[in-house]
């Protein structure tokens, strides 16, 4: 039996809970296709505990627990009370310090207490608590222990190899400053003290050397460690419309010290109110957990089983985008992924609100330099991709500038040997190297696995997670998805192997043997186990268009040319044919069979038959290759238009996309597959592949004697015209082309008739010939085996 849109859920729940059995639903169905499966007596895991791991995850969404802070807690207790400066105005915090100091003699790093990475927090989380604690004359006993964690950890201060919060040199410094006034005895040389001093003062130069926007938005930033010298003018600038300044409980307890602000009380009221007598590093931070718990549930390919929760969190996000909501737009990181999931799911957003980041060193040195300012030039890279319509010029802007500065900062950082810079300059390398329109989702899903971390942890002036986001088992559970869903893959491969040989396409000496090229564009795009039609019908028509291909090209002669046209065009599925040589017939039969048992199929999905129309697509690719094949012969030189207007339909992709369309699951009636939005989804992509293969075809098809886009525009300019202007103008069109396609991919207009999934497959198919034509022709040249054994064969629980 065949799998039904209906079947979809209870196929994937069922599937995705144990392996290849000969029982499975999932056996029923490979054994039309001649797959065989083995009973593996190891499950990877039962129902029950998947579900009970999705269920772990729906609540993930509900609630999001943010860990606690001791140092904006600490910063928060030294307030004093404006009625009486001599008693604490937040006295639960001191309380909550008393009471939560660890056993080593530390605050902070309550969630990774044992990551030696975080060292520097634990000092600065420490040093805050015992000048709070100092503040009131309390907890004399918590300070001895707390001096002698920061003594016998104060080396790490200096140590460049630990990873540090923002602004760490300057704020430590000047906690230390504040601690000897108050005549607190560290039990440390002179020197070591002078040391650290030393480095907050360089650290001051430099930040003042740099744009003023950038330098006033770092030291308000760490307003607590400027004291008297700050100008509080300058800081309240910054004040937000729910009275905080930067969401940062410190910097907003460190105003209202100095100028009694009641809106900065009212804010650092209302936290302690959610949190009880203790504070995070940043409040509130909802936003950006949920929009990142739908970009890893996606990128990991687990985005199906959550859909309803993905789409609650859009929704609210886009209301709020609406409504110009404050906690949207309060970070550079926040914002741009809100935009670039919203956009990216068909939401109609505009990207306005990312060309206020025109200003590079405004928008990537926030931070003075920190770590996170990698992370906000890494997600306004991703954002900045998503140009759909003309006027986003300030988009391809950004594109460059986020590249560059990412691209010099993988360098700089590469040297530091702690695991929250290693994982994000990895990140940030396996994102240039795959850009949004060359990025296939399941060699994605596989990088995002084997970096072996989900980067839930943010470290701003200490560090912050989501206390309940189950890292460890979501990674184990993407693990045991990838191995599923690759064992299916496998499977269907070795099928088509088979049905390679039974069919003698294998024997045509002529023809590129790319059948694992063909069914990884399939699998790595269409990855879902439900999908298995989609995915045998893409490869097996990508099988017959390059062996077609080939025979009009460098295979076969006029008279066999004509004889498989009138083949096709006198199409009779039930009679023998007569064929003129032995290629045709293994060409015509393998054809003949794949349409009928595809055209059968359909049947299931969309319950009427669906052939004539697969007989229509092969008929007007053979006539295409023909008139491409008659150009060659007679020598003849068409205009661009010509040349174009054929070409886009001798690229092929026809065959292997449009029949594709119907086991995607939405019904497609006659009105859709004639309606113009159809034909210019197909026009576009096909007109992509056909300039992508021209440019980086064009020395081999020079050397052929073959007239192509680029030697066309080369021969029509008379001279004026250089290889690289040639280029350069076929480039340009396919970016044009290539944007209007994401644009009708991704939001259609009023008048859509194609269903979005089956938008998506045309942007998929867009993003499949990226990827093959990124360097050279990846199809004809073997530069793709390494991406077709990642998806295919390396198992990843080796990992």
């Amino acid at each position: 039996m065949f799998l039904s849109p209906s079947n979809f859920s209870h196929f994937c729940s069922q599937q995705l809970s144990c392996r290849l059995s000969p029982a499975s639903n999932f056996c029923t169905h490979k054994a039309s296709y001649g797959i065989s499966c083995s009973l593996d007596s190891t499950t990877n895991y039962d129902i029950k505990r998947f579900e009970d791991a999705k269920e772990k995850i729906r609540k993930m969404f509900h609630k999001v627990e943010l860990s606690v802070s001791a140092y904006d807690t600490a910063w928060v207790a030294m307030v004093p009370s404006p009625a009486a400066p001599t008693t604490p105005c937040f006295p639960g915090t001191v309380n909550w310090i008393l009471e939560n100091q660890l056993h080593d003699g530390s605050w902070g790093g309550v969630v990774h207490h044992h990551d030696t990475c975080l060292l520097k927090d634990s000092l600065s989380s420490t040093l805050a608590c015992v000048l709070a604690l100092n503040t009131w004359s309390v907890g004399e006993e918590q300070m001895i222990k707390g001096l002698d964690f920061i003594m016998s950890n104060f080396a790490s201060a200096m140590d460049e190899e630990q990873h540090s919060p923002i602004g760490f040199n300057v704020i430590f410094a000047s906690m230390i400053e504040k601690a000897l006034k108050l005549d607190v005895n560290f039990h440390l040389a002179p020197s070591d003290i002078d040391a650290v001093i030393q480095k907050k003062d360089l650290e001051l130069k430099r930040i003042h050397g740099k744009n003023s926007k950038a330098r006033n938005f770092y030291l308000a930033y760490i307003s607590e460690a400027m004291g008297k010298s700050q100008d509080w003018k300058m800081v309240m600038e910054y004040q937000r419309k729910n009275g905080s300044l930067f969401n940062s409980p410190s910097t907003t307890a460190a105003a209202f010290s100095e100028l009694q602000d009641t809106n900065c009380y009212s804010y650092l009221s209302s936290v302690l109110k959610k949190f009880g007598n203790a504070v995070p590093s940043i409040h509130p931070f909802d936003a950006y957990f949920r929009l990142y718990m739908a970009d890893v549930l996606q990128i990991l390919g687990l985005d199906r089983h959550f859909k309803e929760e993905i789409t609650s969190v859009l929704n609210e996000t886009f209301r709020r985008w609406e409504q110009g909501d404050d906690e949207t737009f309060s970070d550079v990181v926040t914002t741009t992924m809100a935009f670039r999931l919203l956009r990216d799911h068909g939401y109609d957003v505009s990207s306005e609100m990312l060309a206020v980041y025109h200003d590079e060193d405004c928008c990537f040195h926030q931070f003075g330099g920190h770590l996170e300012d990698v992370r906000s030039a890494l997600e306004l890279f991703r954002a900045s991709q998503l140009k759909i319509y003309d006027h986003e010029s300030y988009l391809e802007k950004q594109t460059s500038n986020s590249r560059i500065f990412l691209d010099r900062n993988i360098s700089e950082h590469s040297t530091q040997a702690d695991r929250f810079s290693k994982n994000l300059i990895k990140e940030v390398a396996d994102t240039l190297k795959s850009p949004y329109h060359a990025s296939l989702e399941r060699l994605e899903s596989r990088k995002f696995i084997e970096r072996d971390n989900l980067n839930d942890v943010r470290v701003f002036k200490s560090s912050i997670r989501c206390t309940n986001f189950g890292e460890e088992f979501l990674l184990q559970l993407a693990k045991n998805d990838f191995s599923y869903c690759q064992s299916i893959h496998l499977q269907e491969f070795k099928q088509l192997q088979r049905w390679l040989s039974e069919s003698k396409l294998d024997q045509l000496t002529f023809s590129r043997q790319k059948l694992s090229y063909c069914y990884f564009s399939a699998a790595a795009s269409l990855s879902y186990p439900e999908l298995a039609d989609a995915r045998i019908s893409w490869a097996k028509n990508s099988v017959l268009t390059t062996v077609v291909d080939d025979f009009f090209d460098v295979g076969s002669s006029e008279e066999e040319q004509l004889n498989l046209i009138q083949l096709v065009e006198g199409w009779d599925a039930d009679k023998r044919t007569q064929t003129c040589s032995k290629k045709v017939e293994i060409i015509f039969s393998a054809l003949r069979d794949t349409i009928c048992e595809i055209g059968a199929r359909a049947i299931t999905w969309q319950g009427h038959s669906i052939t004539k129309h697969l007989v229509e697509i092969w008929l007007n690719l053979v006539k295409s290759m023909w008139k491409e094949a008659e150009m060659v012969r007679n020598k003849s030189v068409p205009t661009m238009e010509e040349y174009m207007e054929n070409g886009y339909v001798s690229f092929a992709l026809g065959p292997i996309v449009l029949p594709t369309l119907y086991f995607i699951g939405p019904k497609l009636s006659e009105e859709i597959i004639t309606s113009y939005e159809y034909h210019s989804l197909f026009k576009l992509m096909s007109t992509c592949g056909r300039l992508l293969n021209d440019f980086q075809g064009f020395q081999r098809e020079a050397e052929e004697g073959k007239l192509n886009a680029v030697s066309l525009l080369i021969l029509h300019g008379n001279g004026t015209v250089s290889k690289e202007d040639a280029i350069r103008k076929i480039r340009h069109a396919i970016s044009d082309k290539r944007r209007e396609l994401l644009r009708m991919a991704l939001q259609g207009n009023e008048e859509s008739v194609v269903p979005k999934d089956c938008r998506k497959v045309f942007w998929k198919m867009s993003k499949v010939l990226h990827l093959f034509y990124m360097k050279t022709d990846g199809f004809t040249s073997e530069d793709m085996a390494g991406a077709v054994k990642a998806v295919l064969y390396d198992p990843i629980d080796e990992i």
